[in-house]
């Protein structure tokens, strides 16, 4: 049978990096066996997520996501849950590609084609809150609006830096919230800076942050950071860079398969740096939901969950 594949790219992504190698990239494909085509994404809101649930509608066996990982994000979002659902391919143009990064797929669009050319695969968890997707991250808290408070200008202009930049903007405006936050084995109950649902280890371009996350183990890596003053605040964050935060006495630090959070206050919730709705949020792992080509040499075994755990899970 004639396999096919769609490629939905943001034109815009990586100085319109995609849109200069698009020829490049389906000739790649068609010679993997592949019949092609291409969606070129527009401004509107949701507009990757419709033709990736037209692919799914028409069956076909690749959908390519090509941009950065709000790109990626609608792309999941027009797949989840649908009884059937092709593999996905990432080409990550974006500032950070965290999801990229956890799959080892490089920011090179050609090398990038290779690795889906060569037809390895990995099934992996992606997240749910309450009607939405998310494959990377999901939280809550002021310092996670940052990422969409980010001009898109500037970040095409100076990347990640333009994070940085805004995060020490917003240091002195940070105020915890009231938040209730259950998971599988506890409750926490009071104010709290942030918390954070990881589904991989490389969150916001650092790869320390949830250390132990596993790519297929059913679980979210959960971090709660509790109300402090904001020079310890800045401590426990230089702390969780090199991924030596995880016993300090004011972080939550566990694993969970589904979350529940509430707010008295208004919480916005970020999901894989985009705005995602608020508060209340149910939040469920989709375990091993999406088959997604990868570099799978390259992943380390830590990151995968072990026979014994998938086998727990049954």
């Amino acid at each position: 049978m004639v396999k096919r594949a769609r490629v939905i790219y943001n034109p815009t992504s990586g100085r319109e990096i995609i849109k200069k190698n698009l020829a490049d990239v389906l000739m790649v494909l068609e010679n993997a066996g592949y019949v092609t085509s291409a969606h070129a994404t527009t401004p509107e809101p949701g507009d990757a997520e419709r033709e990736a649930r037209c692919a799914v509608q028409e069956k076909y066996d690749l959908v390519v996501a090509a941009g950065g990982d709000g790109t990626i994000n609608e792309v999941i979002n027009g797949i989840a849950e649908q009884e059937y659902r092709p593999k996905v391919g990432i080409i990550p143009t974006g500032t950070t590609n965290d999801f990229a990064r956890a799959l080892h797929v490089p920011r090179d669009v050609m090398k990038a084609t290779e690795i889906i050319a060569r037809g390895e695969s990995v099934a992996m968890d992606i997240g749910k809150a309450n009607d939405t997707y998310f494959i990377n991250i999901g939280g809550g808290g002021r310092i996670t609006e940052l990422t969409y408070d980010v001009p898109s200008k500037l970040k095409t202009m100076l990347g990640q830096l333009a994070y940085y930049l805004k995060g020490i903007e917003m240091l002195p405006s940070l105020k915890a919230t009231d938040v209730r936050v259950e998971y599988d084995d506890g409750v926490f109950e009071g104010k709290a800076m942030f918390f954070l649902l990881g589904l991989t280890n490389s969150i916001g371009g650092f790869e320390k942050i949830a250390p132990d996350a596993k790519l297929d183990d059913g679980k979210f890596s959960l971090i709660i950071l509790k109300k402090v003053n904001l020079a310890e605040f800045i401590r426990l964050v230089t702390l969780a860079l090199r991924g030596d935060h995880i016993k300090e006495p004011n972080i939550i630090y566990v694993k969970s398969k589904k979350v529940i959070v509430t707010s008295e206050d208004k919480m916005l919730i970020n999901l894989d740096g985009e705005l995602g709705g608020e508060t209340p949020m149910t939040f469920e792992n989709l375990n091993r939901h999406i088959e997604f080509f990868a570099d799978i040499h390259a992943i380390p075994a830590s990151d995968l969950a072990s026979e014994k755990q998938l086998d727990a899970q049954i």
